[in-house]
């Protein structure tokens, strides 16, 4: 089991969001201290955290930031990007970055952080991925989350015996900036960063934070046109 009480947590995007909603509900388990990176280190604004800048997808940002916090049991990997570009008609440029901030960002942070982890006698990574790791209904956005979710089973796989457990977390739409203009069910920040936190503590290997979530992953052995019907008939 993984405590949260008392311990050093990094969150990548913690300054808006989710990420600004994980950072809160840390404090409110006891989290002894709460990195919360950025971009812009000045845009943290939980009078608590430790505000830090970073950009996941640079590797000297990362090592920069991981020689500041050595001190860190459990990396929470927030930081997101949607582009949603189209594989035939969109730059490849823009497809590139999408899988620079979605899956080398938090391979980037696990690479620099699992020995600091390790040292300090063991903790948790938790990657927030999406329902559209599963469906491939956005373009570059969701092949950059199914790529982060086979890259957090490989990781888990990985670091079984390092002391590290990882954790998946799997939501829908959630009422932030990025899906404002939505007209759909939307989950608050504070419920899922709630269960993502009690995904860490359990230990759960993913947390599946909403209904529409849940019932994708239970289709998935469905076959291809139970996931898309316009291919049935």
């Amino acid at each position: 089991m993984t405590a949260i009480k008392g311990s050093t947590v990094l969150v990548t995007g913690g300054n808006r969001g989710l990420g600004k909603a994980l950072v809160a509900s840390l404090y409110a388990r006891g989290a002894k201290t709460v990195y919360a990176t950025a971009r812009d280190p000045r845009t943290v604004t939980h009078p608590d955290a430790v505000p830090l800048a970073l950009e996941v997808g640079d590797p000297a940002s990362v090592a920069a930031a991981a020689e500041r916090a050595q001190d860190v049991t459990i990396l929470i990997n927030n930081a997101g990007a949607f582009v949603g570009a189209s594989f035939l008609d969109a730059p490849v440029e823009d497809v590139r970055r999408e899988f620079e901030t979605n899956f080398y960002g938090p391979l980037n942070t696990a690479r620099a952080f699992v020995p600091i982890i390790e040292r300090n006698g063991g903790g948790h990574i938790l990657n927030v991925a999406s329902v559209l790791s599963w469906a491939a209904l956005s373009g570059s956005y969701s092949a950059s989350k199914a790529a982060l979710w086979s890259q957090t089973n490989s990781l888990r796989l990985d670091l079984r015996d390092r002391g590290i457990g990882v954790t998946g977390l799997y939501v829908g739409y959630i009422d932030t900036d990025m899906a404002a203009r939505v007209d759909a069910p939307k989950s608050s920040p504070e419920s899922v960063a709630d269960q993502a936190l009690d995904g860490i503590e359990s230990d759960a290997f993913e947390v599946l934070a909403d209904d529409l979530t849940r019932n994708v992953h239970a289709g998935l052995s469905a076959g291809i046109p139970a996931l898309y019907p316009q291919l049935a008939g």
